[in-house]
């Protein structure tokens, strides 16, 4: 949990797609109890709801819902659009659509693949994160700076044994897409980074977890040196460092969230 005496987002409006559960959720949770305020998009209105509901008692203040598809241009736009008009700004972005569980076969191999999986896995990794930055990004440039948090993957890396060629390259793209952006917007004083977790228990990779047998989520314990698979929290504290001052000389970096797998 957040200590609330420890407000490094007061007075901030956060923008985070994704935001009904897992990581983003997460993250949310700590900007909203450390002082800040949310701009919370997700196409899952049930979900939002019940999110909102958890930020309003982590810290209360004027949080805002937007049921929306982060990877419609339009619907980004007057995302935007309506945040700045109601706050005037947007201190941070996050970007959290994306995974690798929207096909029939998350580890498919490369002559598995059908082009239309290939497609809707970069589609769903990139795209999103793109129109997001595509909005925001005139808008942090006019205000004089802003926090951009990506999500990669440890499968970005080319680590992953269990995912497709397709995630892997997509969330390859957001390393690349984070550290070219921060060299764009850096003389405008707006910081660009990512984080790239390995297997984290939010609520919809929780499910495939607990499917597997017992000696295979052994071996991936005993593969992490910290002996445990993550929490959305644990990749939400470093979300949150990344969004906040104290990583206001950090830009261009991919930091991996793995427990030192």
């Amino acid at each position: 949990m957040a200590d609330n005496s420890f407000a490094r987002f007061r007075g901030k409006v956060a923008l985070i797609s994704g935001a009904g559960n897992g990581i983003c959720r997460a993250s949310a949770e700590i900007i909203a109890a450390e002082g800040g305020t949310i701009a919370a998009v997700d196409n899952n209105r049930e979900v939002l709801d019940d999110a909102m509901r958890a930020f309003a008692t982590a810290g209360g203040g004027e949080h805002q819902a937007y049921c929306a598809n982060a990877l419609a241009q339009e619907e980004v736009e007057d995302v935007v659009a309506d945040v700045v008009d109601r706050y005037g700004k947007i201190d941070i972005l996050i970007n959290g659509v994306g995974g690798s569980t929207i096909i029939a076969d998350a580890g498919a191999t490369v002559d598995e693949l059908t082009m239309e999986e290939w497609q809707r896995l970069l589609d769903f990794n990139l795209s999103g994160t793109f129109l997001s930055c595509h909005a925001v990004v005139p808008h942090m440039t006019r205000q004089g700076g802003g926090k951009i948090v990506n999500f990669a993957s440890i499968a970005g890396r080319g680590k992953s044994v269990t995912s497709s060629t397709a995630y892997s390259a997509a969330k390859g793209g957001i390393i690349a897409f984070t550290t070219k952006l921060a060299l764009e917007v850096g003389p405008a004083g707006i910081n660009v980074n990512a984080i790239a977790p390995s297997a984290t228990l939010t609520e919809r990779i929780r499910k495939h977890w607990e499917q597997r047998p017992p000696e295979l989520q052994e071996q991936v314990i005993a593969a992490t040196p910290l002996r445990r698979i993550a929490e959305p929290v644990d990749q939400a504290n470093v979300v949150c460092f990344l969004a906040s001052s104290h990583a206001d000389f950090v830009t261009g970096v991919t930091i991996d969230v793995t427990g030192g797998a």
